[in-house]
């Protein structure tokens, strides 16, 4: 077997919402969460099960996965802490994280990292080694933004694993706090941008010294927290020195408790309009955390595995075709907690479309409320700008009451306008996003209004539009 060839760094351009290598290929984050406690990745400790990990790893990296988002420490139980007691690495943990980076770069996969488990670092601040009745520098949740000894414990996590892992290629970027939220600073939403001036800037510094360039940076956020705390879009997708804006799609009602694969779909689109729209310089925007998660966690319910495919596979399509790098991150969410099958194919024919777009030049805006269809049971989202364009039809019309869609539905012809196009002559690449199968058209655009006759719509299908030239 030919061995991957050696990664390349991942970084941003100028105006360009999407990644690309350090050598100007382009590279799109198809992923996921996971974590070191977690059936797949749980061989990592003590070294129990290596050789299963990475064939894991290579069985991901075919079928299209490219990043996985995990937590230096995951810290549901007792067991995985990084640091115990604070400023004492455990052996353990830092040999997995090795083991792990080695693997990443052997396959030819990257991993975009935050420091904290901040969920159930909350939950259970009683017993983690940064509480201050532990030995640890902070004594409230709500002063892990703003203490002082908290930012140096910070900084020194930071410290240990940039000077450990921060040179490697496999480190796509560092989310620099898991879901920031006001109540992490004194419930002041103010709060976060100190926070961010202060660690981003050290860390950038930090790492130009140690390796002569600096990783990406970003900061997440639980989307829902911006509808009461508006303010929070500021730092999250407007801090000059954050180079990509991540969210957390966990609307209530369609995301976090689907009944059916569309409204889910339909919540993606309008919420990753927003996020585009918060942005003033056309940065990277991507969903790093979604999934049901009020069903299973509140619930204790995991969906049927056929719905939570379908359902999968919208949000994914959804969230490409209105503008988000890459078809977002899933938070598994499921028992046992990983993947299904069938949404690692979903990732796989989303892979093979990629190519269908030049992402090294894709300036897209967001057009899911300026594209039109002649059938009001087709949604539409899509993104485009005046050389290409990106569209996801699925039809909304033909739900049934186990809340998918009919596969056998009478098809739907449709005509579709797409504004902002320079005016010519294009070929429309019709792509099933079940089975990879392609159809070309042709369309023209005049006085800048792309007109394209489409195949009717059984369920759903993405159309990349582009220059006949």
């Amino acid at each position: 077997m030919t061995a991957p060839a050696p990664l390349d760094r991942i970084t941003v351009q100028p105006g360009l919402p999407y990644f690309t290598t350090v050598s100007g290929q382009p590279w799109t984050p198809i992923g996921y969460n996971d974590a070191v406690t977690w059936p797949e990745l749980a061989g990592l400790f003590r070294r129990r099960d290596l050789p299963a990990v990475e064939r894991h790893l290579e069985w991901l990296k075919a079928h299209g996965v490219t990043c996985i988002r995990l937590m230096l420490e995951y810290c549901h139980h007792e067991h995985r802490y990084l640091e115990k007691p604070v400023g004492r690495f455990v052996p353990n943990m830092v040999r997995l994280w090795d083991d792990l980076f080695a693997m990443l770069e052997r396959v030819g996969m990257r991993v975009l990292l935050t420091p904290y488990d901040t969920f159930f670092m909350w939950i259970r601040w009683r017993d983690h080694p940064y509480n201050r009745k532990n030995g640890g520098p902070c004594a409230r949740r709500s002063e892990w933004l703003t203490c002082p000894a908290m930012r140096e414990a910070i900084r020194a996590r930071f410290a240990f694993a940039s000077d450990r892992w921060g040179g490697s290629p496999a480190l796509f970027a560092w989310d620099l706090w898991n879901e920031m939220h006001p109540a992490h600073g004194g419930d002041d939403p103010a709060a976060a941008v100190p926070f961010i001036d202060d660690i981003g800037r050290w860390l950038r510094d930090y790492e130009q010294q140690r390796h002569g360039r600096a990783n990406l940076q970003t900061v997440s956020v639980f989307g829902p927290v911006l509808i009461e705390h508006a303010a929070m879009a500021d730092p999250i997708f407007r801090h000059p020195d954050l180079d990509f804006a991540t969210t957390h799609l966990y609307e209530a009602r369609t995301i976090d408790a689907p009944r059916d694969t569309v409204a889910p779909a339909l919540a993606v689109g309008r919420l990753i309009r927003a996020a585009i729209a918060e942005t003033t310089d056309a940065r990277p925007v991507f969903d790093s955390e979604h999934g049901p998660i009020h069903s299973f966690k509140d619930r204790k319910r995991t969906l049927p595995e056929p719905f939570d495919d379908e359902y999968f596979r919208h949000i994914q399509w959804a969230h490409i075709a209105s503008g988000g790098a890459g078809g977002g991150m899933r938070w598994p969410n499921r028992h046992p907690h990983i993947l299904t099958p069938g949404m690692r194919a979903a990732q796989r024919t989303l892979a093979d479309f990629l190519p269908s777009i030049d992402w090294t030049s894709f300036r897209r805006g967001n057009l899911n409320d300026e594209i039109v269809v002649d059938d009001p049971g087709v949604a539409t989202f899509g993104c485009g700008d005046e050389r290409q364009a990106l569209v996801w039809l699925v039809r909304q019309d033909t739900l049934r009451r186990d809340g998918t869609l009919a596969p056998a539905a009478t098809p739907s012809p449709v005509e579709l306008r797409i504004p902002g196009l320079a005016d010519g002559h294009y070929v429309a690449t019709i792509f099933g996003t079940r089975d990879g199968s392609t159809a070309r058209v042709d369309a023209v655009a005049d006085d800048r209004m792309l007109v394209a006759a489409l195949p009717p719509v059984t369920t759903d299908y993405a159309v990349a539009i582009a220059r006949a030239d």
